[in-house]
């Protein structure tokens, strides 16, 4: 069963930190070619030699200052967050971003996350934004298999966005969009 939804005041989650860890057991493997005629790029979904823990406990924020027209909804359980999404307006290209999306590992699978993402949606259609967007990484699996099942696509990728070797850590920015 989904808990009730609601939109999250700023002032009281402002700064929150979302611990994001997951573990997956495969990736995206990025190949780029580059010829006289032009470039050739390839995703190819290969398994992990040992299963990869991303642990990061204090990397994302909710309502980051410098984010546009910020909304976030979620879950709230005895004052603790346990599920949430939070977008923002690209004003100047009049698309609607989702910047954090985040469910607490012990209410995973339970289409929370798929709730989550139509009030985005409905929101980005309400205001008559072109486009959904979003942004994850070729090594976080379950994220990827989400998006694209939910009718995401690959629009965009950055091979240096987190270090200069996100190719071989495996772990390349992939940009996914939605076209309303």
């Amino acid at each position: 069963m989904i808990e009730e939804i609601k939109l999250l005041e700023r002032e009281r989650w402002q700064d929150y930190m979302l611990p994001f860890r997951y573990i997956s057991h495969s990736y995206y493997d990025v190949e780029i070619k580059q010829a006289d005629g032009g470039f050739s790029v390839s995703f190819m979904k290969k398994p992990f030699d040992k299963p990869y823990i991303h642990d990061m406990n204090d990397c994302d924020k909710l309502f980051q200052t410098y984010r546009d027209d910020i909304k976030a909804w979620g879950i709230v359980e005895k004052d603790e967050l346990i599920a949430v999404i939070e977008t923002a307006i690209e004003k100047w290209n009049n698309r609607h971003r989702v910047t954090e999306l985040w469910i607490e590992a012990n209410y995973q699978r339970r289409g929370i996350a798929t709730a989550l993402m139509g009030l985005a949606v409905k929101r980005a259609k309400e205001e008559k934004r072109r486009a959904v967007v979003l942004e994850t990484q070729t090594c976080n699996e379950a994220a990827l298999t989400f998006y694209l099942n939910y009718g995401f696509t690959l629009i965009g990728f950055d091979v240096c966005s987190y270090s200069n070797n996100d190719i071989q850590n495996k772990e390349v920015r992939v940009e996914l969009g939605m076209l309303l």
